[in-house]
């Protein structure tokens, strides 16, 4: 695995290590021991998967303590803009974002560790994004920052961005308390 520089402490950027040959290609998705050489030492204890139309943003969502959630995000078809908005109130880059795209051919995967709360925007047709969590969902714990909030500004690369109404109703991030 290859990992790349990001300018946020905390998150890990990676590309896994391909194998070709005349049938295509393979590849370890998930590799414990490696992952923890990069840092990531907790386990992993539910896959997510969801599938998107373009123009479709989710986000940006977290979960809070003591439900607070790590991801490890991937993309199996399509390409995303996925977003990282650090909410740990201590860190020096409280309140900034790390976007990178995503995608099937470029096989990045991003970790995002447990004080973001986490986004991303399908920018291909029938985009499929797969991720790993390391707690258990709890609704009661669920938490939403407005994708289009002005003190973030994050330009999601889509024109005509599709959002579900719990996400219209997420909190602008200068009201926000953060929980981290």
């Amino acid at each position: 695995m290859e990992l790349l520089s990001v300018p946020i402490e905390g998150l890990v950027l990676f590309k896994p290590r391909l194998f070709f040959d005349d049938r295509g290609y393979f590849f370890e998705s998930y590799q414990q021991l490696k992952l923890e050489q990069f840092g990531i030492k907790h386990p992993f204890v539910q896959d997510n998967q969801s599938r998107s139309k373009k123009g479709v943003v989710r986000g940006l969502h977290f979960q809070k303590p003591p439900y607070a959630q790590a991801k490890l995000v991937r993309v199996v078809h399509g390409e995303i803009l996925d977003v990282a908005v650090d909410l740990r109130k201590e860190s020096p880059t409280y309140g900034t974002y790390f976007a990178v795209h995503l995608s099937a051919e470029n096989l990045l995967q991003f970790y995002i560790p447990e004080g973001f709360a986490h986004g991303f925007s399908a920018l291909a047709e029938d985009t499929i994004v797969q991720y790993k969590c390391s707690s258990f969902y709890n609704k009661e714990a669920e938490g939403t920052i407005i994708y289009n909030d002005p003190t973030l500004n994050i330009d999601w690369k889509v024109d005509s961005p599709i959002v579900t109404l719990k996400d219209l109703e997420g909190e602008q991030f200068n009201n926000f308390k953060t929980p981290f």
